[in-house]
């Protein structure tokens, strides 16, 4: 029985040897695992504001909510802290408040979107919110704002953003004299009365030219724009005082690649860990800008 039995001690050994390093591999698989998890958070984390230094933040009580306030906030470099430049300013966005948007950041990702979270949509009277890119100003006048450092388009009777979800030209901003119109609906910039005295296209569903194309049925022509009061919002852009509107434009700096941040509050306090945006809290009462 002993002599028997002492050639299997060899073949017992071997065994738990291997079980050994097959949960060595197992443990540093797992690892490996977590690390790559890890480094992917940690660069979704830093994308998001990338090279900015410029934010505007745009915050409302709700998803329904029409008022809301904007706080400029910049940084040194993107190492440095954010800090707020101004006093928070009243703003509006569309009537029917805000809805998810096309802009930077995916928004249907874990943890990002709530199902029952409204997503914008063409003629839903919603501002879009995410993260934005800016793209050029414009205005009525020939020449730009003393000050303006962003692109200008002066915004001449021709000039028209399509908002038809059926044209090649869907979410662009163009000169009728320049193309063969294929639309059977748009805005005639020049004709929106003191809105577009200045303003300021907001780069959401792929507004820029030679990007992804816009998504039909998504959302088209927002811009940062001049309100028609305190409490009146607007079909989906988001609207301020004009005197604040022009100290906006004149702060933004293409060079520090400015974004918008445009979420209701208890929506940016969620996202504001896991996006690192800029600490935000409530902030003291204002008097809206007449």
């Amino acid at each position: 029985m002993v002599a028997r039995d002492r050639p299997r001690a060899p073949v017992l050994c071997t065994r738990l040897l291997l079980m050994k390093a097959l949960r060595a591999v197992v443990f540093l698989v797992a690892m490996a695992g977590c690390g790559i998890a890890h480094a992917q958070t940690e660069t979704m984390r830093s994308a998001v504001l990338g090279r900015s230094t410029q934010v505007i933040v745009v915050t409302t009580a709700d998803w329904n909510t029409v008022q809301g306030q904007l706080q400029r906030l910049e940084r040194a470099s993107v190492h440095a802290r954010w800090h707020a430049v101004g006093a928070p300013i009243a703003i509006v966005v569309g009537r029917n408040g805000l809805g998810w948007g096309l802009g930077m950041v995916a928004t249907d990702g874990p943890g990002v979107r709530a199902s029952s979270d409204p997503v914008k949509k063409e003629g839903d009277i919603r501002s879009p919110a995410g993260i934005f890119t800016l793209g050029t100003a414009f205005g009525y006048a020939a020449q730009p704002l003393d000050g303006l450092k962003l692109p200008y388009l002066q915004l001449t009777p021709t000039i028209e953003c399509v908002d038809d979800p059926a044209s090649q030209h869907y979410n662009r901003i163009v000169n009728r004299a320049d193309v063969t119109p294929d639309w059977k609906s748009s805005e005639h910039m020049r004709d929106a009365g003191e809105a577009y005295v200045w303003g300021v296209v907001v780069n959401h569903n792929g507004t820029v030219p030679g990007t992804s194309r816009p998504v039909p049925g998504s959302g088209s022509c927002v811009f940062l724009h001049i309100w028609s009061g305190d409490g009146r919002g607007t079909t989906g852009c988001t609207a301020m005082a004009e005197p604040n509107l022009e100290t906006l434009m004149t702060w933004l700096d293409p060079a520090r690649h400015p974004l918008l941040v445009q979420l209701p509050e208890p929506v940016y306090a969620r996202l504001e860990r896991a996006w690192r945006l800029p600490r935000y809290g409530p902030l003291p009462a204002m008097t809206s800008a007449k």
